[in-house]
Protein backbone atom coordinates (compact mmCIF):
# COMPACT_ATOMS: atom_id res chain seq x y z
CA UNK A 1 0.00 0.00 0.00
CA UNK A 2 1.47 2.97 -0.73
CA UNK A 3 1.82 6.15 1.51
CA UNK A 4 -1.29 8.24 0.50
CA UNK A 5 -3.60 5.01 -0.10
CA UNK A 6 -7.02 4.68 1.52
CA UNK A 7 -6.65 2.67 4.32
CA UNK A 8 -8.89 -0.18 5.61
CA UNK A 9 -10.93 2.00 8.04
CA UNK A 10 -11.15 4.73 5.26
CA UNK A 11 -12.52 2.16 2.52
CA UNK A 12 -14.78 0.82 4.70
CA UNK A 13 -16.06 4.30 5.62
CA UNK A 14 -16.71 4.84 1.44
CA UNK A 15 -17.54 1.74 0.21
CA UNK A 16 -20.96 1.40 0.70
CA UNK A 17 -21.50 5.04 -1.31
CA UNK A 18 -19.66 4.08 -4.36
CA UNK A 19 -21.13 3.25 -7.53
CA UNK A 20 -22.63 -0.45 -8.10
CA UNK A 21 -20.93 -1.79 -11.58
CA UNK A 22 -22.43 -0.89 -14.47
CA UNK A 23 -26.09 -2.39 -16.04
CA UNK A 24 -26.04 -5.13 -18.75
CA UNK A 25 -22.89 -6.26 -18.12
CA UNK A 26 -20.92 -3.02 -17.66
CA UNK A 27 -18.16 -3.23 -15.21
CA UNK A 28 -15.71 -0.42 -13.38
CA UNK A 29 -12.21 -1.31 -12.39
CA UNK A 30 -11.66 -1.66 -9.05
CA UNK A 31 -12.91 1.46 -7.03
CA UNK A 32 -9.99 1.40 -4.38
CA UNK A 33 -7.71 1.29 -6.86
CA UNK A 34 -8.65 4.01 -8.66
CA UNK A 35 -9.36 6.14 -6.15
CA UNK A 36 -5.98 5.71 -4.65
CA UNK A 37 -4.69 6.53 -8.19
CA UNK A 38 -6.43 9.75 -8.11
CA UNK A 39 -4.60 10.82 -4.86
CA UNK A 40 -1.96 9.94 -5.19
CA UNK A 41 -1.75 12.39 -8.57
CA UNK A 42 -3.73 14.93 -6.61
CA UNK A 43 -0.68 14.98 -3.88
CA UNK A 44 2.11 14.74 -5.88
CA UNK A 45 1.14 16.83 -9.31
CA UNK A 46 2.39 14.47 -12.03
CA UNK A 47 1.19 14.44 -14.92
CA UNK A 48 -2.10 11.57 -15.87
CA UNK A 49 0.21 10.24 -18.02
CA UNK A 50 3.27 9.90 -15.28
CA UNK A 51 0.72 7.64 -12.75
CA UNK A 52 2.59 4.80 -11.66
CA UNK A 53 1.29 1.25 -13.63
CA UNK A 54 -0.07 -0.31 -10.01
CA UNK A 55 -2.97 2.24 -10.42
CA UNK A 56 -3.51 0.78 -13.81
CA UNK A 57 -4.35 2.71 -17.32
CA UNK A 58 -3.91 6.39 -16.83
CA UNK A 59 -7.31 6.77 -18.81
CA UNK A 60 -9.03 4.90 -16.41
CA UNK A 61 -7.80 6.99 -13.51
CA UNK A 62 -8.50 10.13 -15.28
CA UNK A 63 -11.84 9.45 -16.46
CA UNK A 64 -12.68 8.04 -13.79
CA UNK A 65 -12.29 11.37 -11.56
CA UNK A 66 -13.49 13.40 -14.64
CA UNK A 67 -16.96 11.48 -14.69
CA UNK A 68 -17.50 11.78 -10.51
CA UNK A 69 -16.05 15.84 -10.74
CA UNK A 70 -19.15 16.29 -12.92
CA UNK A 71 -21.53 14.13 -11.84
CA UNK A 72 -21.16 15.17 -8.68
CA UNK A 73 -20.31 11.91 -6.90
CA UNK A 74 -17.49 13.13 -5.48
CA UNK A 75 -19.44 15.65 -3.53
CA UNK A 76 -21.44 13.40 -2.14
CA UNK A 77 -19.09 11.39 -0.70
CA UNK A 78 -17.85 14.57 0.72
CA UNK A 79 -21.04 15.28 1.95
CA UNK A 80 -22.07 11.51 3.89
CA UNK A 81 -18.53 11.77 5.90
CA UNK A 82 -19.71 15.34 6.66
CA UNK A 83 -23.28 14.13 7.63
CA UNK A 84 -21.29 10.81 9.77
CA UNK A 85 -19.57 13.76 11.65
CA UNK A 86 -22.24 15.97 12.64
CA UNK A 87 -24.32 12.88 13.34
CA UNK A 88 -21.92 12.09 16.20
CA UNK A 89 -21.50 15.91 17.67
CA UNK A 90 -17.95 16.16 16.32
CA UNK A 91 -18.64 19.28 14.07
CA UNK A 92 -17.53 22.68 15.36
CA UNK A 93 -19.90 24.62 13.61
CA UNK A 94 -18.42 27.97 15.00
CA UNK A 95 -17.07 28.57 11.69
CA UNK A 96 -14.48 30.80 9.62
CA UNK A 97 -14.45 32.24 6.05
CA UNK A 98 -12.06 33.19 3.75
CA UNK A 99 -10.30 32.75 0.36
CA UNK A 100 -6.95 31.40 -1.28
CA UNK A 101 -5.32 32.32 -4.42
CA UNK A 102 -4.14 29.56 -6.79
CA UNK A 103 -1.72 29.97 -9.53
CA UNK A 104 -2.72 28.70 -12.80
CA UNK A 105 0.15 27.93 -15.30
CA UNK A 106 -0.46 28.89 -19.07
CA UNK A 107 -1.73 25.49 -19.56
CA UNK A 108 -4.65 25.59 -18.04
CA UNK A 109 -5.99 28.11 -20.37
CA UNK A 110 -7.68 26.96 -23.60
CA UNK A 111 -10.41 24.67 -22.63
CA UNK A 112 -12.83 25.31 -25.70
CA UNK A 113 -16.02 28.20 -25.29
CA UNK A 114 -18.71 25.42 -25.82
CA UNK A 115 -18.48 22.57 -23.34
CA UNK A 116 -19.21 19.19 -25.25
CA UNK A 117 -22.66 17.93 -24.01
CA UNK A 118 -23.29 14.66 -22.61
CA UNK A 119 -23.57 11.84 -24.90
CA UNK A 120 -25.44 8.84 -23.88
CA UNK A 121 -23.75 5.41 -24.87
CA UNK A 122 -25.81 2.07 -25.64
CA UNK A 123 -27.48 0.28 -22.67
CA UNK A 124 -27.69 3.77 -20.63
CA UNK A 125 -31.29 3.80 -19.16
CA UNK A 126 -32.95 6.95 -18.41
CA UNK A 127 -33.49 6.14 -14.62
CA UNK A 128 -29.89 6.30 -14.49
CA UNK A 129 -28.90 7.73 -11.07
CA UNK A 130 -25.79 10.45 -11.50
CA UNK A 131 -22.40 9.04 -10.28
CA UNK A 132 -24.43 5.70 -10.25
CA UNK A 133 -24.55 4.35 -13.42
CA UNK A 134 -21.34 2.77 -14.98
CA UNK A 135 -22.81 2.83 -18.72
CA UNK A 136 -23.85 6.25 -19.27
CA UNK A 137 -20.88 8.50 -20.56
CA UNK A 138 -20.55 11.79 -18.53
CA UNK A 139 -20.00 14.84 -20.42
CA UNK A 140 -19.25 18.23 -18.55
CA UNK A 141 -22.05 19.88 -16.38
CA UNK A 142 -23.96 22.88 -18.03
CA UNK A 143 -22.02 26.65 -17.85
CA UNK A 144 -18.22 27.20 -18.39
CA UNK A 145 -16.12 28.07 -21.33
CA UNK A 146 -13.86 30.99 -21.56
CA UNK A 147 -11.54 32.29 -19.29
CA UNK A 148 -14.61 33.80 -16.39
CA UNK A 149 -16.60 31.04 -17.27
CA UNK A 150 -13.56 28.57 -16.39
CA UNK A 151 -12.76 30.37 -13.03
CA UNK A 152 -9.64 32.12 -14.43
CA UNK A 153 -8.88 35.83 -14.37
CA UNK A 154 -5.82 37.99 -13.50
CA UNK A 155 -4.84 39.29 -10.17
CA UNK A 156 -1.77 40.58 -8.34
CA UNK A 157 -0.53 36.80 -8.42
CA UNK A 158 -0.88 36.54 -12.35
CA UNK A 159 -3.08 33.52 -13.87
CA UNK A 160 -5.43 33.04 -11.26
CA UNK A 161 -8.47 31.14 -9.59
CA UNK A 162 -10.11 31.94 -6.18
CA UNK A 163 -11.23 29.79 -3.60
CA UNK A 164 -13.82 30.26 -1.25
CA UNK A 165 -14.35 28.28 1.46
CA UNK A 166 -15.99 27.98 4.88
CA UNK A 167 -14.11 25.86 7.49
CA UNK A 168 -15.76 24.69 10.66
CA UNK A 169 -13.95 25.06 14.02
CA UNK A 170 -11.01 21.68 13.44
CA UNK A 171 -10.04 23.20 10.61
CA UNK A 172 -12.31 20.97 7.87
CA UNK A 173 -13.81 22.79 5.05
CA UNK A 174 -17.32 22.74 5.04
CA UNK A 175 -17.90 24.04 1.84
CA UNK A 176 -16.27 26.22 -1.19
CA UNK A 177 -16.76 27.93 -4.37
CA UNK A 178 -14.36 28.74 -7.27
CA UNK A 179 -14.21 32.20 -8.91
CA UNK A 180 -11.71 34.12 -11.16
CA UNK A 181 -8.51 35.30 -9.30
CA UNK A 182 -9.68 38.91 -9.36
CA UNK A 183 -12.94 38.79 -7.68
CA UNK A 184 -13.36 40.18 -4.20
CA UNK A 185 -13.91 37.98 -0.90
CA UNK A 186 -16.96 40.37 0.07
CA UNK A 187 -19.28 39.95 -2.54
CA UNK A 188 -18.83 35.71 -2.28
CA UNK A 189 -19.79 35.83 1.58
CA UNK A 190 -23.67 34.94 0.79
CA UNK A 191 -22.33 32.44 -1.99
CA UNK A 192 -20.17 30.25 -0.23
CA UNK A 193 -22.24 29.55 3.36
CA UNK A 194 -25.32 29.03 0.91
CA UNK A 195 -23.11 26.11 -0.37
CA UNK A 196 -23.24 24.85 3.73
CA UNK A 197 -25.14 22.21 3.75
CA UNK A 198 -25.39 18.93 6.35
CA UNK A 199 -27.17 16.29 5.78
CA UNK A 200 -28.97 14.29 8.61
CA UNK A 201 -28.12 11.01 8.80
CA UNK A 202 -31.89 10.04 9.98
CA UNK A 203 -35.47 12.29 9.52
CA UNK A 204 -34.76 16.00 9.04
CA UNK A 205 -33.70 18.57 7.18
CA UNK A 206 -29.77 19.24 6.15
CA UNK A 207 -28.28 21.66 8.23
CA UNK A 208 -27.41 25.19 7.13
CA UNK A 209 -26.86 27.51 9.33
CA UNK A 210 -23.74 27.90 11.70
CA UNK A 211 -23.92 28.86 15.40
CA UNK A 212 -21.34 31.82 14.55
CA UNK A 213 -18.99 32.86 11.86
CA UNK A 214 -15.78 34.63 11.69
CA UNK A 215 -13.97 36.59 8.68
CA UNK A 216 -12.01 39.49 8.58
CA UNK A 217 -12.38 43.12 7.40
CA UNK A 218 -12.50 42.16 3.44
CA UNK A 219 -16.23 41.19 4.73
CA UNK A 220 -16.91 44.04 6.71
CA UNK A 221 -19.89 45.43 4.43
CA UNK A 222 -23.62 46.31 5.55
CA UNK A 223 -25.37 43.62 2.55
CA UNK A 224 -22.89 41.36 4.37
CA UNK A 225 -23.74 41.92 7.97
CA UNK A 226 -27.54 42.26 7.30
CA UNK A 227 -27.33 38.77 5.26
CA UNK A 228 -25.91 37.35 8.58
CA UNK A 229 -28.79 39.15 10.49
CA UNK A 230 -31.44 38.39 8.36
CA UNK A 231 -30.19 34.23 8.58
CA UNK A 232 -29.99 34.78 12.32
CA UNK A 233 -26.60 34.02 12.47
CA UNK A 234 -24.32 35.37 15.16
CA UNK A 235 -20.97 36.93 13.95
CA UNK A 236 -17.30 38.62 14.38
CA UNK A 237 -15.94 40.70 11.83
CA UNK A 238 -13.85 43.63 12.35
CA UNK A 239 -14.98 47.34 11.41
CA UNK A 240 -12.70 49.03 8.98
CA UNK A 241 -10.62 52.37 10.18
CA UNK A 242 -12.84 54.49 6.86
CA UNK A 243 -16.08 52.83 7.98
CA UNK A 244 -15.63 54.30 11.71
CA UNK A 245 -15.02 57.67 10.49
CA UNK A 246 -17.88 57.50 8.15
CA UNK A 247 -20.51 56.66 10.84
CA UNK A 248 -18.85 58.68 13.14
CA UNK A 249 -19.02 61.78 10.50
CA UNK A 250 -22.66 60.96 10.03
CA UNK A 251 -23.42 61.36 13.63
CA UNK A 252 -27.09 59.67 14.71
CA UNK A 253 -27.70 58.98 11.25
CA UNK A 254 -24.37 56.46 11.15
CA UNK A 255 -26.51 53.79 13.97
CA UNK A 256 -24.64 52.16 16.46
CA UNK A 257 -21.09 51.00 16.46
CA UNK A 258 -20.38 47.15 15.50
CA UNK A 259 -20.03 44.71 18.18
CA UNK A 260 -16.31 43.04 18.42
CA UNK A 261 -15.09 40.29 20.41
CA UNK A 262 -11.62 40.33 19.96
CA UNK A 263 -11.26 37.02 21.97
CA UNK A 264 -13.56 34.86 19.42
CA UNK A 265 -11.58 36.91 16.84
CA UNK A 266 -8.46 34.72 17.72
CA UNK A 267 -10.11 31.45 16.70
CA UNK A 268 -10.12 32.44 13.16
CA UNK A 269 -6.87 31.09 11.95
CA UNK A 270 -8.69 27.74 11.98
CA UNK A 271 -9.56 28.88 8.38
CA UNK A 272 -5.39 29.45 7.65
CA UNK A 273 -5.06 26.00 9.06
CA UNK A 274 -7.83 24.83 6.43
CA UNK A 275 -5.93 26.10 3.75
CA UNK A 276 -2.77 25.13 4.61
CA UNK A 277 -4.25 22.12 4.70
CA UNK A 278 -5.85 22.05 1.40
CA UNK A 279 -2.78 23.67 -0.26
CA UNK A 280 -0.52 20.48 1.00
CA UNK A 281 -2.01 18.94 -2.04
CA UNK A 282 -0.04 20.07 -4.82
CA UNK A 283 -2.72 19.80 -7.35
CA UNK A 284 -4.48 22.43 -5.10
CA UNK A 285 -2.02 24.36 -4.62
CA UNK A 286 -1.53 25.00 -7.90
CA UNK A 287 -4.41 24.53 -10.66
CA UNK A 288 -3.57 22.25 -14.09
CA UNK A 289 -6.78 21.76 -15.00
CA UNK A 290 -8.49 23.63 -18.27
CA UNK A 291 -12.28 22.52 -16.74
CA UNK A 292 -13.10 24.60 -14.03
CA UNK A 293 -15.50 21.50 -12.75
CA UNK A 294 -12.70 18.97 -12.41
CA UNK A 295 -10.96 21.60 -10.85
CA UNK A 296 -13.56 21.93 -8.33
CA UNK A 297 -13.49 17.77 -8.22
CA UNK A 298 -9.86 17.72 -7.19
CA UNK A 299 -10.38 20.47 -4.55
CA UNK A 300 -13.49 18.42 -3.69
CA UNK A 301 -11.16 15.14 -3.05
CA UNK A 302 -8.57 17.20 -1.34
CA UNK A 303 -11.49 17.91 1.58
CA UNK A 304 -13.13 14.47 1.73
CA UNK A 305 -9.35 13.12 2.35
CA UNK A 306 -9.21 16.12 5.12
CA UNK A 307 -12.13 14.63 6.43
CA UNK A 308 -11.47 10.66 6.76
CA UNK A 309 -8.11 11.60 8.33
CA UNK A 310 -8.75 14.43 10.70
Amino acid sequence: MGRDDLTNAEWDRLESFLPPGGARGGRWSDHRRVINGVLYRVRTGVQWRDLPERFGPWETVYKRHRRWSADGTWQMLLSRVQAAEDALGAIDWDVSVDSTAVRAPQHAAGARTAAPAAVPQKGAGRGDEPGRSGTAETGSPPGGGGQVGECLGRSRGGFTTKIHLVADGRCRPLAFVLTPGHYGDGPQLERVLEQVSVSRTGVGRPRTRPDHVLADKAYTSRGNRRYLRRRGIRHTIPERLDQQRHRRNRGSRGGRPTGFDSERYKKRNTIERAINRLKGFRTVATRYEKRAYIYLGTVTLAALVIWLRT
